[in-house]
């Protein structure tokens, strides 16, 4: 069943460590730019939504399965079109860049926010070049370990990281993704050292991880889950407040002793500040009827993640909330990525 919306900007608020980093609204000067309605039926052209990953990964699947599902809707061509680099940070500038007429979007995950909030090089702003358009979908990471590290849940890592600081090494996708931020996280709640190393993507560090090169990863569900049925590694917990349907006997951080830690990836569509509202609406409108689609549905469950439909404004309010609980998150740990 689709997951509610503001259920899902309620958990994702209580991600941030003081109450005032989210205690703002939505209030980018966006809002206030552009015509009431659009010079024109809309759309008259194709329409480009931008992953700012290679082809292949988990966001590129959502945007090729949104970009179909949307032309369907809408009666018109939606493309994908990949500029990856940077940890995402080119495509993102160049959607920032990019005319605001409704025919550049771009599919934000989890880096949008983690990365700007991490990241001086990143070069945008979420809150101010994009006008929020819609959630598509939300879906926690899962805690994973090798399966000779003498803990098999997180009050026993916990333990374990106190007893060993510095000892235990931690794989991410990169420094300044999601997968990174949520292990410094983690380390400002429970007081632990555990060594990070970065790789080029979850699926190395998985390797090494199995190997004996490493003993924790964080990775989504699709990607990890062969490996937690043959064996070849142990889940600890999945990153949310609740358990996942996909991992039904995993518990969630708040079963393993850390309330309060909730962290999903997310997939939305944003567009350059100053899109006119209608072209917003209609967008918005279009996508919620996507998403509680049966096919739609049925595909997000396969990717453990849950629809999330809802208005502009709440996916306004979801992402200032992650951007400022991030950044809290880096200031708190002093973390310097170049």
């Amino acid at each position: 069943m689709p997951v509610d919306s503001k259920a899902v900007m309620r958990r994702r608020q209580a991600l941030t460590l003081s109450a005032a980093a989210v205690a703002s609204f939505w209030t980018p000067a966006a809002l206030a730019q552009g015509p009431s309605t659009p010079s024109a039926v809309y759309p008259e052209r194709p329409v480009r939504i931008v992953v700012p990953f290679a082809p292949g990964a988990g966001t590129d699947a959502i945007a090729r399965l949104v970009a179909q599902k949307l032309g369907e809707a809408m009666n018109a061509t939606f493309v994908v079109d990949n500029r990856a680099g940077a940890s995402g940070a080119i495509g993102t500038q160049y959607v920032a860049q990019a005319p605001p007429d409704g025919y550049t979007l771009l599919l934000a995950a989890s880096p949008f926010t983690t990365v700007a909030a991490s990241v001086p090089a990143a070069q945008y702003d979420p809150l101010r070049q994009f006008m929020p358009v819609g959630m598509i979908a939300t879906g926690p990471l899962v805690w994973a370990a090798n399966t000779a590290l003498p803990a098999s849940s997180m009050p026993e890592l916990i333990a374990l990281a106190r007893r060993q600081p510095g000892v235990l090494n931690y794989g991410s996708a990169g420094a300044g993704g999601v997968n990174h931020l949520v292990l410094e996280l983690l380390k400002a709640r429970t007081g632990t050292f555990i060594t990070h190393i970065p790789y080029r993507g979850v699926a190395p560090a998985t390797m090494d991880m199995i190997g004996g090169q490493i003993q924790l990863v964080t990775g989504t569900i699709p990607a990890l889950l062969p490996f937690i049925k043959n064996g070849s590694i142990k889940p600890l917990a999945v990153t949310s407040a609740k358990r996942s349907s996909a991992l039904p006997d995993v518990p969630s951080m708040a079963e393993a002793g850390l309330p309060g830690i909730d962290v999903v990836n997310y997939f939305a569509l944003v567009a350059p500040a100053g899109t006119p509202p209608a072209i917003v609406n209609s967008l918005n409108a279009a996508i919620n009827k996507v998403v509680a689609l049966p096919e739609v549905l049925a595909r997000f469950k396969t990717d453990a993640v849950e629809a999330a439909p809802g208005s502009p404004a709440l996916l306004g309010h979801f992402i200032e909330a992650d951007f400022r609980a991030w950044r809290n998150v880096v200031k708190t740990q002093n973390l310097k990525i170049e």
